[in-house]
């Protein structure tokens, strides 16, 4: 793990009742610490202050569907609620929440995911077993290497804007197959088969070539996180509300040695 990055875990966090409780209780945030921690997501590791979701951002469906006494409803309170889901994954605590009867009834009448998941494709990285989230929870976006195209913007877009979800999530990962194939094509020259080279060119600007051997592809799966999560941050609609205090727009990575969701600042 590099020294300049830190886990996605407020400090002091604990996924109990109790910390959920006072999650819930918690006092506004200040727009300013948004701007200054949230948005380049710099304090990410070093402790956040909670706030409170508006009204309008909650429903009887969405209170159901979250598993805790309400959605979600700003950048802070969803970083914290995938932190604490991340930790009951990786410690084999898992709640697997908002599977119910009740719920799987409630969200027939709409959805309020609290968060946008840009993942890759890859089998050992689902989003909703990482964050031991449930139906309703996760807003997800797959794509090998977290390769960004129309459809893909689209729906990030349709997230943020239309169901008004306060965190966007570029989630990498350890051991990326789709960034080796681009630095392997990269090294070589050689073309890749069909649309993966799309996937390679991509990628490809991304690239480390400061390193060689694993630890260009290892350096390369941070670089692309970052980048991703600058180009969303960098739509207008997005940047917008990243400087209302309504977004943030984060990169993070999984670890598949010990499950964690680290913060790629």
């Amino acid at each position: 793990m590099k020294s300049e990055d830190t886990p996605l875990r407020p400090s002091g966090l604990q996924p109990t009742p109790s910390a959920r409780a006072r999650f819930a209780a918690s006092r506004p945030a200040r727009r300013g610490f948004l701007r200054a921690g949230l948005t380049g997501a710099a304090a990410l590791g070093a402790g956040v202050t909670l706030g409170a979701a508006p009204a309008s951002a909650v429903s009887p469906a969405s209170a159901v569907s979250s598993g805790t006494s309400r959605r979600p409803g700003t950048p802070e309170e969803a970083l914290r609620e995938l932190a604490a889901g991340n930790l009951r994954w990786r410690t084999y605590r898992e709640k697997h929440p908002d599977e119910s009867p009740a719920v799987r009834q409630s969200l027939t009448s709409g959805q309020q995911p609290f968060a946008v998941i840009l993942g890759c494709v890859d089998s050992r990285v689902p989003p909703e077993l990482v964050f031991d989230q449930g139906l309703g929870d996760l807003l997800t976006v797959r794509t090998a290497g977290e390769v960004l195209d129309e459809a893909v913007l689209g729906s990030v877009a349709f997230g943020v804007l239309e169901l008004q979800i306060p965190l966007v999530l570029v989630l990498g990962h350890q051991s990326c197959g789709a960034v080796r194939a681009a630095v392997e094509a990269d090294t070589s020259g050689e073309e890749l088969p069909a649309h993966i080279q799309y996937l390679a060119d991509q990628i490809a600007p991304n690239i480390d070539r400061t390193k060689e051997g694993d630890a260009r592809v290892d350096s390369t799966i941070d670089a692309n996180i970052r980048a991703v999560r600058a180009r969303l941050a960098a739509e207008p609609d997005l940047a917008a509300r990243v400087s209302a205090g309504q977004l943030a727009v984060v990169g993070a990575r999984y670890e598949l040695t010990n499950q964690l969701v680290r913060h790629i600042a």
